[in-house]
């Protein structure tokens, strides 16, 4: 059984290295890439993904104060 250092550390590493995606939907690709400087496309694209990550970062901050209130040590 892994280690929590281990644990840590596949964590960091899986966050900072990651390879670049399309999340783009087949009917917004489609009507993008008639653009011909594609930057239109490439703006939608960051915002699907900034979209996207926000419901995460407020789950893990909510997870992180729980455990925060309920599950740290308490002082003596």
């Amino acid at each position: 059984m892994p280690n929590l250092k281990s644990k840590i550390f596949f964590t960091l590493l899986s966050l900072f290295l990651f390879i670049e995606t399309n999340a783009q939907c087949a009917m917004c690709r489609a009507v993008l890439e008639s653009e011909e400087g594609q930057s239109t496309a490439k703006g939608v694209n960051n915002g699907i993904i900034y979209l996207m990550s926000i419901p995460y970062i407020l789950v893990g901050g909510i997870g992180f104060l729980i455990y925060w209130k309920y599950f740290r040590p308490k002082k003596a």
